[in-house]
């Protein structure tokens, strides 16, 4: 007997054996069957959904949950574009804290939106003896006080308040991690948010480290929010690169950095589980920290990278030898070639076909990197909505030239390079749906076209959030298609994306997420 028949509905399997079904059987938690296979077979529960459009629960390769958490309940100074309006934001934040000495976040920051970077005089005349830290929304920097400036050593490099990169993660060193609690809670907020959305899997883009991580056991707290019941959908855990250390093991193992115990891409089940290894190579394009070749049109800079570059290939090769999947952002031209230049190294040295190697963002991307892309078999995961939203801003820094190389599609599958949809939530809308709008148009809010020749078609952008996610996760045999034998993770939705109009997909309504065959709003 099935647990559950869905009936009554137009499932877009993303199987090519069985493309389209109109019955799905589902047994513990596992797809059991399609159309006549389970149609006459008896259910403990048949459910009609009149006519609704299915598809495999979407994945977001690259988000983060506890920063997305976190961000949802910290005073937020987004959309404000005079100084005065966030500095009473600050204070009104500064007047809630107990103690002179508290710490004061508060997020939305964004200097786009101000025609300036804030300065640390500025912050102090609200700040009342408090320490400010104001995060980039593209978390690649902040604005912080001089109550926070006089913490830091004195080789610490700031522009009037504002650090970027390795700076920022001094700044935020300077705090005491969030508790377990605490972030087991901003974990389970994000993850309902994003069950909304349609996404059943998500990869959390860095944890422990010193850039994006929020604790050095932060893995414990994923743990935590599992066994609290506040996890209702699938992570794999990306481990910052910077946690490994050398390890006395015997030359012949070939690891010369690891995790404690030796720990690596695989551990973990279903729902929870470690992924790859995130390695940081630049910044962002948001705050002009993205490392390119030539530099953003109307600056007199190109970005920088995260260290040395030699101490960033010797972090990316000792990773491949240690047996991790890597992760590797790399958002300007010039960060990639560093990487794929470090990822070729590290394949001849130990060639590792299997091993599905990863470049996060991939956000500018010259047309002669395509090829070594293609021939290291290594992914795009890029985030469609930057462009759909700061597509203009991204535009005019790049120039005429280099603009419709960002995030690209279709050159990406041209070559033959898997292509892969996420969000890096909370840096951008974290909709799979709107960004499958966008990877079809190619238009940015405003309407501008950026790139136009990279559009993708349908099929191919809801791949890249669902087969190609599960693949570049290591995923595809429990996820990704509705497959028998797959796990029963689905998004029931209120129309086709592929027959309503292209400027409709993105307000195409989420009506149910069903993860292991339950839906998230349990059936009175």
């Amino acid at each position: 007997m099935l647990c559950t028949r869905l009936t009554n509905a137009r499932f877009l399997t993303m199987d090519p054996d069985h493309p389209v079904a109109h019955d799905v059987g589902i047994w513990q938690g596992r797809i059991a069957g399609l159309d006549e296979a389970v149609t006459s077979l008896p259910a403990r529960e048949v459910i009609d959904l009149q006519g609704a459009t299915v598809l495999p629960g979407f994945i977001d390769a690259h988000v983060h949950l506890a920063w997305t958490g976190f961000k949802q309940n910290t005073p937020s100074i987004a959309g404000r574009t005079r100084i005065d309006d966030v500095l009473a934001v600050v204070a009104e934040a500064v007047a809630r804290t107990r103690a002179p000495g508290d710490w004061v976040s508060i997020a939305g920051y964004d200097q786009r939106a101000l025609g300036r970077h804030l300065t640390a005089a500025e912050l102090d005349k609200v700040s009342d003896g408090r320490k400010i830290f104001l995060l980039h929304d593209s978390g690649h920097g902040c604005v912080v006080n001089t109550a926070v400036l006089d913490l830091l050593p004195a080789d610490i490099p700031h522009e009037n308040g504002f650090l970027a990169e390795q700076a920022m993660g001094a700044a935020r060193a300077l705090r005491l991690p969030h508790s377990q609690q605490d972030l087991a809670e901003a974990i389970g907020r994000a993850a309902r948010t994003c069950l909304a959305e349609g996404i059943t899997a998500c990869a959390e883009a860095g944890i422990g480290g010193k850039l994006f991580g929020h604790s050095p056991v932060e893995l414990g707290a994923y743990q935590l929010a599992q066994d609290k019941g506040l996890l209702p959908l699938r992570v794999q855990l990306m481990v910052s690169g910077d946690r490994l250390s050398p390890v006395s093991a015997h030359e012949t193992d070939g690891i010369p950095r690891a995790l404690d115990l030796g720990l690596r891409t695989g551990f973990g089940d279903d729902r929870l589980s470690v992924g790859a290894l995130k390695i940081y190579t630049d910044g962002g394009m948001m705050a002009r920290t993205a490392a390119l070749t030539s530099p953003y049109e109307g600056l007199d800079h190109t970005g920088q990278l995260q260290d040395d570059p030699e101490a960033l290939t010797d972090l990316i090769v000792d990773g491949h030898l240690a047996g991790w999947q890597l992760a590797v952002h790399a958002i300007g031209d010039r960060a990639a070639d560093l990487a794929l230049d470090a990822l070729d190294r590290a394949q001849r040295l130990r060639p590792r076909p299997e091993a599905r190697h990863r470049i996060e963002h991939a956000g500018l991307i010259r047309p002669d990197q395509l090829p070594r892309f293609a021939r290291l078999g290594v992914s795009a995961v890029i985030q469609p909505n930057f462009l759909r939203y700061f597509g203009d801003d991204y535009a005019s820094i790049m120039g005429e030239e280099r603009a419709p190389w960002m995030y690209r599609g279709r050159a990406f599958l041209d070559h033959g390079i898997p292509l892969v949809g996420s969000s890096d939530r909370p840096v951008a809308d974290g909709s799979p749906l709107r960004a499958v709008q966008f990877m079809v148009e190619r238009a940015s809010t405003s309407g501008q076209l950026i790139g136009p020749d990279e559009a993708i078609t349908v099929d191919e952008a809801l791949h890249a959030y669902t087969v190609a996610g599960a693949h570049a996760c290591h995923w595809e045999n429990s996820l990704g298609s509705l497959t028998p034998g797959k796990r029963a993770d689905l998004v029931v939705l209120g129309d086709d994306p592929r027959r309503v109009d292209t400027s409709r997909i993105g307000d195409i309504e989420v009506v149910e997420t069903y993860v292991d065959g339950r839906p998230s709003r349990p059936r009175a």
